[in-house]
């Protein structure tokens, strides 16, 4: 055997033997190992601190997606293509592939070999697996790994072993990730192998930096007619990413030759994306706008279908957190307007969040304090309640009685987390959105029925709602049955008040932004009775419904408000 075919053997033996290993690929160190060994995955969860969150996979080829997968024509063209990303696709029924993987899952996040290292190791061959756990290189929460020396010193309590190439990597970049609708893709992260194409403009813009929001960052470079949004930076928590950020900022400006005559940022004053918005502006001299979240991701979905109107359209932007004009946490929005200004039509009612941010960890806790809000009754026949100790649920009681730190929230994510745990699914989170992904994930679409929310002036009350899911409850309806109306229930409302709008104001394009637009189940039924009633609805297409896609809106605000 050639000495520098070692390496590789020796990787594919301690794949095979159920070991972990630290590969180095493109844009960082994955972790890697046999998709099929349930000790090896639950090795890999301990050891990165993961718990529940899905492992992306990666195959040999397309035969090998086939066999554990269903994918379509659309989907085997994205798979297949040059950017190989990480597409999530249904799992065939009977193929066992161990729960571990994706805990509470009927998808598989899957990506072919794509590079040659890759596919050295995993040459299909007898005895040998064939489906394999391809994991961002990092422990939990962390940057991905990306230099030989940052992978020994990071990943060393993880991996069993390392397979270095000598290729230096410049920038860590993540995989990127989507899924399919309507035969075009649909971004979850947008990264490796599509950033840092250019997304065309509808106008000529100024030269404008945009530094995004605090999850799921990106910034945004724009230059004549081209938007050069950056690859997925991550969440701005720790040292590393905030240094990832500003070097990327860096960066692109010398490759795209552009130096920002303007910069525009979020308007939440604690976003470290925010702070660094305010010293470069001073530091260059340069005016600095303040853009709210909602109405940036408003302008991101239309500049991503390429919106060249002054026409203003219906914003639909539901997610989880975004800083409001009031100083309140702001996330079930309907919006009018368009890039240059916006009006908050409609909005869900606002219930208390106690212990601000780290509720969102405790969907049960948040489950306790809307029922609080609402009048209802702490019974412990609701499980959300039931998973509550007494000396939680006294806390949380004085908490509210005197408003101890419980800041007030419009969001739809948190109602999603709410009717999670109030069905029993989810109390607590170990990932972003996790009680929303499985809410999802247990709706089914032979489901027609629907709670009914009720609306009083520009306020969407959720007592209606919450009253009839708690008898749903009572009468012990099975939870995939509540998950299921919830979700029709969404979907209902925001064609009663698009309906409403079109009548006040003649408009007929709807655009659907924010993090809560990830539901596929949402998403498909939103736009079926959208596009049924005659409105015609406006998508992501190039970038995340996410926070990853606001650094585009902000910038197009920006070039808007500036010129």
């Amino acid at each position: 055997m050639k000495k520098r075919e070692e390496g590789i053997h020796r990787a594919r033996q301690f794949l095979k033997d159920g070991k972990i290993i630290a590969i180095k690929g493109l844009g960082g160190f994955h972790l890697a190992c046999d998709a099929l060994n349930q000790e090896a995955i639950s090795k890999l969860r301990r050891r990165k601190k993961r718990s529940d969150k899905p492992f992306a996979t990666m195959v040999f080829d397309i035969k090998t997606v086939k066999k554990y997968c269903l994918i379509n024509n659309a989907e085997e063209t994205i798979i297949g293509s040059y950017e190989h990303p990480v597409v999530i696709l249904p799992t065939k029924k009977g193929m066992h592939v161990p729960k571990q993987v994706a805990p509470k899952m009927r998808t598989l996040g899957v990506m072919l070999a794509y590079t040659p290292l890759h596919l050295l190791l995993l040459e299909p061959e007898n005895d040998y697996p064939d489906l394999f756990v391809m994991t961002s290189g990092n422990i939990s929460n962390e940057p991905i790994a990306y230099t030989n020396e940052s992978a020994k010193e990071v990943l060393s309590s993880v991996a069993d072993g390392f397979l270095f190439h000598d290729r230096k990597i410049n920038t860590r970049v993540d995989d990127s990730v989507l899924t399919e609708y309507k035969g075009q893709k649909y971004f979850y992260r947008r990264s490796r192998g599509y950033a840092p194409s250019a997304i065309t403009l509808p106008k000529t813009s100024l030269e404008i930096l945009s530094v995004g929001g605090e999850l799921k960052n990106t910034f945004c470079l724009t230059k004549e007619k081209y938007a050069f949004i950056s690859h997925h930076i991550g969440d701005l928590k720790n040292m590393e990413t905030y240094q990832a950020f500003t070097e990327g900022i860096a960066n692109y400006q010398h490759m795209f030759n552009t130096k920002p005559q303007f910069i525009a940022c979020d308007l939440h004053p604690e976003y470290l994306s925010t702070k660094y918005a305010y010293y470069y502006s001073k530091t260059n001299n340069i005016p600095l706008l303040k853009v709210q979240h909602h109405h940036a991701h408003l302008a991101a979905c239309l500049a991503d279908n390429n919106w060249d109107s002054n026409e203003n359209v219906i914003g639909v932007c539901l997610d989880g957190t975004g800083y409001g004009m009031d100083g309140q946490i702001w996330g079930g929005e309907i919006l009018i307007g368009g890039y240059q200004t916006f009006k908050r039509k409609y909005h869900l009612e606002y219930m208390p969040l106690p212990g601000g941010n780290i509720a969102i960890l405790h969907p049960n806790r948040i489950a306790a304090a809307y029922l609080w809000k609402l009048g209802f009754s702490w019974d412990d026949h609701i499980p959300a309640i039931q998973s509550l100790t007494s000396e939680e649920k006294n806390v949380m009681k004085r908490q509210l009685e005197l408003h101890i730190n419980t800041p007030n929230t419009s969001s739809m994510g948190r109602l999603f987390d709410v009717v999670a745990s109030l069905i029993g699914l989810r109390h607590t989170i170990n990932y972003e959105a996790q009680a929303a992904i499985e809410l999802e994930q247990i709706t089914e679409s032979s489901i027609t029925d629907a709670y009914v929310f009720e609306i009083s002036e520009n306020t969407i009350n959720l007592n209606n709602v919450v009253s009839n899911i708690l008898s749903d409850i009572n009468h012990e309806i099975h939870s995939p049955v509540i998950a299921t109306k919830f979700h029709n229930s969404i979907a209902n409302l925001i064609l009663v008040l698009c309906k409403q709008i079109k009548k006040e104001y003649n408009l007929h394009h709807v655009a659907l932004s924010g993090g809560v637009w990830q539901n596929q189940y949402l998403l498909r039924k939103t736009c079926q009775i959208l596009d049924e009633d005659g409105f015609s609805v406006l998508i992501h297409h190039n970038i995340p419904p996410n926070d990853g896609g606001i650094s585009l809106g902000q910038a197009v605000i920006a070039n808007k408000h500036f010129k």
